[in-house]
């Protein structure tokens, strides 16, 4: 991040007053989880309608209404966001949260009846050892009923919403949020993620986070320094020669309150991507369907300086970043697989 300009403090970004996405005023986030399957459902929904863009790679990605918010696409707006487990199933979610949408006066009203938009993405979390006998689209359904009527500004991280099924390489995945406030250009960037990748998230078998160096204000406690480089080494979920199609998948939201366009707010979403990046080894593989939303607010109306875009993209990566390594740390086991806490002996924040 380049040093102060005229007028300028030296006072650096820091996390809104609950690091999570929710510090991005007019937005509420819910949750809701079937411990049994092992899965579970979360909605993000903004006050107002909300100027929205997606960023989608990978090779497995499963998306509703991302080609319509692409370049060309007619959609430039959304009324709500979800994230879910149970792959194809998953999408049901996003279907089953129209009805009370529009029951509550919340889409687009231009062309007759009430009708939401809402852009959604899945990840899979079908082989995590729950009881999937209950698997089908009731299930996300009624999970995206509990999260609409769940929503509010307290954001859990670890196994809750669409992180609870989720295994982040060798370890349990969860879900996670990070939010930072720039005095700067008086601007605030939040971060949610259900982490579920196929790559790891910490040097092969040591505590530190690959971007372990953007932790701000101590938010991940005590977490040593890698002891040496990593060169090409990583971890994965199995290995890759038993990783089959579409068995994993990072998926999640970043948010400002900056006045962004869709093409500003597509770059935003892009680097965005870049944070999974930094935070996850391997990534956007034949195996994931990683996919970041972003929305704006449009609230707060940042000075001009010809620097802003570039600022509030860095900003987004690391946030993104942040968000992925404090879904992990706070994650607990449920099952086989361990999680960050047991395997390296505790600690954190």
């Amino acid at each position: 991040m380049a040093g102060p300009g005229p007028g300028e403090t030296e006072e650096g970004p820091r996390p809104g007053p609950r690091n999570a996405l929710t510090d991005v005023e007019g937005l509420r986030v819910g949750n809701a989880q079937d411990p049994k399957v092992r899965t579970g459902v979360t909605v993000v929904i903004p006050d107002l309608p909300v100027v929205a863009a997606v960023d989608v790679r990978g090779g497995a990605p499963g998306t509703i209404n991302s080609e319509a918010l692409g370049p060309g696409g007619l959609i430039d707006t959304l009324h709500a966001v979800v994230l879910a487990g149970g792959s194809a199933f998953g999408l049901a979610a996003a279907t089953a949260l129209v009805a009370p949408l529009a029951r509550d006066g919340r889409g687009f009203r231009d062309w007759g009846p009430t009708v939401p938009l809402v852009g959604g993405a899945i990840l899979f979390d079908l082989l995590n050892g729950g009881d999937k006998s209950g698997l089908g689209p009731e299930l996300y359904g009624r999970l995206a009923l509990e999260a609409y009527a769940a929503a509010g500004t307290a954001v859990p991280l670890g196994k809750a919403g669409a992180g609870y099924g989720a295994t982040a390489g060798p370890l349990e995945g969860g879900l996670g949020t990070a939010s930072v406030f720039d005095p700067a250009t008086g601007v605030t960037i939040a971060a949610l993620v259900a982490v579920n990748s196929l790559g790891g998230v910490t040097y092969p078998d040591e505590p530190a986070f690959w971007a372990g160096h953007l932790a701000l204000a101590g938010e991940l406690g005590e977490v040593p320094p890698p002891r040496a480089p990593a060169g090409v080494r990583f971890e994965t979920k199995r290995g890759l020669g038993q990783a089959r199609f579409g068995q994993n998948t990072t998926i999640g939201v970043v948010a400002t309150d900056a006045p962004l366009d869709r093409d500003g707010l597509r770059r935003l979403a892009a680097q965005a991507q870049s944070g999974l990046a930094t935070a996850i080894r391997p990534v956007h593989t034949l195996f994931d369907g990683d996919t970041m939303f972003a929305l704006s607010t449009g609230r707060v109306r940042p000075p001009e300086r010809a620097d802003l875009a570039i600022r509030l993209g860095t900003l987004a990566a690391d946030c993104t970043a942040r968000a992925v390594m404090r879904g992990v740390q706070a994650a607990v086991r449920l099952g086989e697989i361990p999680c960050w806490r047991e395997r390296f002996g505790g600690g954190g924040g």
